[in-house]
């Protein structure tokens, strides 16, 4: 009897250490920069938001990406840069300039061949 009386006192203090140990925060992870609230009502706006700017960001990357293989194409064939984005479509190497994402267009520096978005 007096060794279980022990024993539960041992445990008692242990569990009442353990419970006053504070503990050190863990490092958190890359976060990314949200404007969420939390609000779950507002879970369907934020993510159409998030969509909207996905698809923005996707629509840069693909025009952007595929002008930039298009001068890549023009210099490979004519050993120059093109002077103007224009001049890729009259010398038959795209049918059109693509069209820029909303409120963007596309930039050109012709001494690099870079293809930018920026903003109007």
């Amino acid at each position: 009897m007096m060794k279980t009386n022990y024993f539960l006192i041992l445990m008692a203090g242990l569990l009442l250490i353990g419970c006053g140990k504070k503990s050190k925060p863990q490092p958190q992870a890359a976060q990314t920069t949200t404007n969420s609230n939390g609000n779950p009502l507002n879970a369907p706006v934020e993510y159409l938001g998030a969509a909207v700017r996905a698809r923005r960001t996707a629509l840069k990357t693909v025009g952007t990406v595929n002008l930039q293989q298009t001068i890549q194409m023009f210099q490979a064939q004519e050993g120059r840069l093109p002077k103007d984005l224009n001049e890729l479509v009259s010398g038959k190497y795209i049918s059109a300039i693509p069209t820029a994402p909303m409120d963007t267009k596309f930039d050109y520096n012709p001494v690099t061949g870079e293809v930018k978005v920026i903003p109007k």
